[in-house]
Order: C-alpha cells, then structure tokens, then sequence
C-alpha cells in the first residue's frame, strides 16, 4: 500500500510539472459525480457475519480536454496510479473492518469459553459430586436396612427354633411321665402347690 500510493504522488507530481497547475481546474470542471464507488455486502464465516466492501465503476470520466494542450498522457498516467490507489484502500478497509469484527467476536467468545469453565462447569461438578454422595448414602442406607432386616429374621428364626425344641422337649418328657404313670402337668401342679404358702390354722 505505502509503495502504491507513493508511485501515485511522483505520478501526480509528474503530471504537474507536464501540465502545468492550472490542469486541476479542467480535471474538476470535467468531472460531474465520482466515477468509482463502493459498495457493502455481508460475509458469514462461522456465524460471524463480516462486511465485505467491493469497488465498482459506475458511468464514466469525461476527460476529453485534459491534458489536450500538454502532458495528456501523463494525467492518464496519474490516474490510473490513483484508480489502483483506491482499489487497494478498499480492499484495506475491507480487511481491516473484518479483522475488528473478527476480534471482538473472538473475545466475546472468550468472555463465554472462560464463564463456562470457571464458572458453569464447576457448579455442574459440584452439584454431579453432591448427587454422587447422596445416592451413595442411600445405597449404604439401603444395604445397613436390609442387613437389619437379616439379623431380625434370623434372631425370629432361632427364637421360632428354641420354641419348637422346647415343645418338642416338653412333648419327649410328657410322654416319659406317662409311661411311668405320672403326669408332668401333675408333678408341675404338685412342684407349684409346694412353693405355695399354707394358710395358718387358728384354734
């Protein structure tokens, strides 16, 4: 760019010494509305969208008497050194507006990219940590509940066996009393009636 518009300035000056000064009333007379314009359109990289300026030529430069006494050629000369000047300032302009719009999205996405670890992905893994200890403690809540249940079913189960070994033990010496004659429920009454107390006898 700095090379291009310093050949643009020797070409201007060159066109100054050739024509003369008085050449930059005749350019200006000759030239109604600006024969080269720009025009905007949008880009869209990665959702980014970017403006995109773009040169055109619209109509054309009347320069029939410029330069017809002298240096004719050289005011051509000069203008299209500034037609190049101008394309590469738009093409400049338009990279430039994207690099600035590029990096400000960047830096929003940075914003984001450093939020979501510091300060959203912790209070995920917090809250992943919490539901991991509590569903652990219910498993342990669970596993001591049914070891509970284990040891009264098996405390029931001994207590329902001694009972039965006791009326299976009771039946075995009933059975022996009998053979021998004696009731076991009348020796029972008889051991009861002993511990019992007799009542005074008053003369």
């Amino acid at each position: 760019m700095g090379d291009i518009i310093k050949s643009s300035s020797f070409a201007l000056t060159e066109a100054k010494y050739v024509a003369g000064d008085n050449i930059k009333h005749i350019v200006r007379e000759n030239v109604q509305s600006a024969s080269i314009k720009v025009k905007s359109r949008q880009e869209n990289i990665a959702g980014v969208k970017l403006p995109k300026f773009e040169h055109y030529i619209d109509g054309e430069t009347k320069n029939d008497l410029t330069g017809l006494a002298r240096g004719g050629q050289q005011v051509q000369a000069c203008r299209a050194a500034y037609i190049k000047s101008i394309e590469l300032l738009v093409e400049l302009a338009s990279l430039q507006t994207s690099f600035l719009t590029l990096d400000e999205a960047i830096k929003t996405t940075n914003r984001r990219v450093n939020a979501l670890e510091n300060v959203v992905k912790p209070r995920l893994e917090n809250t992943i940590s919490y539901i991991k200890g509590e569903l652990d403690e219910l498993e342990r809540e669970d596993f001591f509940r049914l070891k509970k249940i284990q040891g009264y079913k098996k405390r029931e189960l001994e207590r329902q066996r001694d009972a039965a070994k006791d009326y299976a033990d009771e039946k075995v010496a009933e059975e022996i009393s009998l053979k021998k004659g004696i009731s076991i429920h009348a020796a029972h009454n008889m051991l009861a009636q002993a511990t019992q107390k007799d009542e005074d006898i008053i003369f």
